[in-house]
C-alpha cells in the first residue's frame, strides 16, 4: 500500500505564498503521475496541477502562472509552490499518486487565504 503525507498548509494573507510538499512511501514501482487536487466546502474535488514521471505538467486555468508543481522521482516527492494566493484558493489540498491501475490519495492539508 502506498501512503502519501502532505505538509506545508496553513493560513496566509492574499498575495502571499505557500509551498506544499508530499512524500510517497511504500511504492514498489515508479509513479506514473503525481499531482495536487483541492476541495472547498460544498464543492467537488478539482484538479490543481499534475506532473508526469517525465516532468510534463498540467495546470488548472485558475492557477496557471501562479502555481508551480515539481517532483523528485528518486525520493518520490511532489511539491506545489503557490504564489499570489487568492481567497478562492482556500481549500483542503490533497496529494495524488497514480499508477496504471491504482490511484492513491493523501489525507489533505488545509490552505486558508484570508486577511
Amino acid at each position: 500500500q502506498v501512503q502519501l503525507v502532505e505538509s506545508g498548509g496553513g493560513l496566509v494573507q492574499p498575495g502571499g505564498s505557500l509551498r506544499l510538499s508530499c512524500a510517497a512511501s511504500g511504492s514498489r514501482f515508479s509513479i506514473y503521475t503525481m499531482g495536487w487536487y483541492r476541495q472547498a466546502p460544498g464543492k467537488q474535488r478539482e484538479l490543481v496541477a499534475t506532473i508526469t514521471y517525465g516532468s510534463s505538467t498540467n495546470y488548472a486555468d485558475s492557477v496557471k502562472g501562479r502555481f508551480t508543481i515539481s517532483r523528485n522521482n528518486v525520493k518520490n516527492t511532489v511539491d506545489l509552490q503557490m504564489n499570489s494566493l487568492k481567497p478562492e484558493d482556500t481549500a483542503v489540498y490533497f496529494c495524488n499518486a497514480r499508477f496504471i491501475t491504482q490511484n492513491f490519495w493523501g489525507q489533505g492539508t488545509q490552505v486558508t487565504v484570508s486577511s
